[in-house]
């Protein structure tokens, strides 16, 4: 029991002590004890309205940005850590939810869509989504997962918006 409330101690002092965990744990929401990667998500939602505000060439430069920022803030706070992908670190989520909302319209149906399916793909990994997390280490390791589960979610999400 000690020995876990020392770790709890070392997490939150990269958390909040460092911009970069502070960052790759969305701000303390990887924090939570349930479902922290679904708490990440939840935190990323409001940013997809200010996201989807940009002129199209601005929105991808955007978020080209913020996954080349999440494999340093992933892979530094990870190294901190000493863990491979610990599962606090949530920017990959945030990023991969907005990357699954890129096409669709910034309407509450669609957001809550593009919630689940993101979800459900990060969670349950199919083909090929765990190998690529396995072939790549640090922190493009733990963005890689969450851009093919936002690509499936993309997918689906495309289908339904052509329907």
């Amino acid at each position: 029991m000690k020995a876990l409330l020392e770790q709890d101690k070392d997490i939150r002092r990269v958390v909040f002590g460092t911009p970069a965990g502070f960052l790759a744990f969305g701000f303390g929401s990887g924090l939570s004890r349930f479902a922290p990667g679904t708490m990440g998500t939840i935190v990323a939602v409001p940013f997809i309205f200010l996201l989807k505000q940009l002129p199209s060439a601005a929105f991808w430069i955007s978020l080209l940005a913020l996954f080349l920022l999440g494999v340093y803030l992933c892979g530094t706070t990870a190294r901190r850590l000493g863990k491979h992908d610990p599962g606090g670190i949530v920017w990959d989520e945030m990023v991969g939810y907005w990357l699954t909302a890129a096409f669709i319209p910034a309407q509450w149906p669609w957001l809550l869509a593009a919630f689940v399916l993101f979800r459900l793909f990060d969670i349950f990994k199919p083909w090929p989504i765990r190998q690529l997390e396995k072939m790549f280490h640090g922190g493009l390791g733990i963005m890689i997962d969450d851009i093919m589960a936002a690509l499936y979610s993309m997918a689906i999400l495309g289908i339904f918006l052509a329907l």
